[in-house]
This record gives C-alpha cells, sequence and structure tokens, in this order.
C-alpha cells in the first residue's frame, strides 16, 4: 500500500494516507493513456470548419468564352477551384470528430494516470483545502508552500465557490470534481493537488 504525506495549506506535514494499490499503485499503461488523450482532443473539437465548393460559390453561370478557337485553354465556369474566386476544391466541411473509448479502457487510463502522479512524487495530498472569502492570495500562498506554484490541478470534494474563483485568475491552475476529472487533465498539469476527503471519494467511484 502507498503511503503519502498529508499536508495542511500552510505546507506542513500534518499526517500519513495510506492509499488503495487497485488505484494508485498499478503499473502505468502509456497506450491506454495515449489513447485515452486522443480521444478527450478528438471530442473537444468542434468540427464547424466549412469551405465553399464550386456549386455554392455566388456567380459562374456561364461559360466565360467560346470551347474552340480563343487560344486559352478550355473553360467552363469562372467558379472552379483553379480561379480566383473559385470553389475550393475537397475541401473541408462540418463533421463530427467524437468517438467513444471502451469503458474498462477509460478505467484503466484513469487509474494510470493517477499511480503515474504518484510514481513521479506529483500528488500532493492537503487536509482541507478552503479559503475564507474570495481570495486569490490565499491560493497563490498554499501553491508556493506546496512547491506546485506552476502547472497545478487542484481536486475538490464538492463544489466550493469561493476557492474556484479565488484559483480561477491564477495562470496554470485548473479546479475540478472527483466526477469531473479526466487524463488529460491529470497528465498535463505538472502537480495533482488533492483534498483528504477528495481521495476518499477518488477510491469509492474508481475502486
Amino acid at each position: 500500500m502507498a503511503q503519502v504525506t498529508v499536508f495542511d495549506m500552510a505546507g506542513k506535514s500534518v499526517g500519513e494516507m495510506t492509499l488503495s494499490d487497485a488505484i494508485f499503485g498499478i503499473e502505468p499503461n502509456t497506450a491506454v493513456m495515449h489513447a485515452a488523450v486522443v480521444n478527450y482532443l478528438a471530442n473537444q473539437r468542434q468540427g464547424t470548419q466549412s469551405t465553399l465548393t464550386r456549386t455554392e460559390v455566388r456567380g459562374g453561370g456561364r461559360k466565360p468564352w467560346r470551347q474552340k478557337g480563343t487560344g486559352h485553354a478550355r473553360q467552363g465556369s469562372i467558379r472552379a477551384p483553379q480561379w480566383r474566386h473559385g470553389g475550393v476544391a475537397l475541401g473541408p466541411k462540418p463533421r463530427d470528430y467524437s468517438y467513444t473509448l471502451n469503458k474498462k479502457v477509460k478505467r484503466l487510463a484513469i487509474k494510470s494516470a493517477f499511480s503515474s502522479k504518484v510514481l513521479e512524487n506529483n500528488m500532493i495530498v492537503v487536509d482541507n483545502i478552503a479559503v475564507d472569502g474570495y481570495k486569490t492570495k490565499a491560493v497563490v500562498n498554499m501553491l508556493k508552500a506546496l512547491g506546485a506554484d506552476k502547472k497545478a490541478l487542484i481536486v475538490m470534494p464538492c463544489v466550493d465557490e469561493k476557492l474556484i474563483a479565488s484559483a480561477n485568475n491564477i495562470p496554470g491552475v485548473k479546479t475540478a470534481l472527483v466526477n469531473t476529472l479526466n487524463v488529460y487533465d491529470i497528465l498535463n498539469y505538472d502537480k495533482f493537488i488533492v483534498a483528504k476527503d477528495a481521495v476518499a471519494k477518488i477510491e469509492e467511484v474508481y475502486a
């Protein structure tokens, strides 16, 4: 069983916590994590890109010149792709890029992401993450004390509007709930800061 130190918001050690090996102690599967990240990014694509084909561009209803005898190459429309202001040949059209991954693959990927953070000593457990008011400085001081003042993902057990608002305008910092975690965010941020109650929820959800 993996043991991690529990800190308070001032960066002082206040105890230890045992993590579940089934979630935080497996051997990370990089191929599965890669598949989950590619899937997440594909599902974020809006797919609204669009170009006009020669049938959709305004004009070009008349043949520009007669077929033979002009010395020019034969042309059928001034809206063909080779003309300026012509339609686009084989251009992108709106489409849906999203696809689904197998549930077992998703679960293995997120467990691998959790385990990789523990192996790299980038998971920080905090006994209680809370701020008195809308104070960005309190969150900044906490991150500095924990050595996580670069890119950090803060995981809360439940919605805390004051904490979310306080962390919102800090560059490179994101807040998340246990049920909104994804492999991309876990791997994308340098430090994975989790409230002690959130660890218990993660173990309950992914057990």
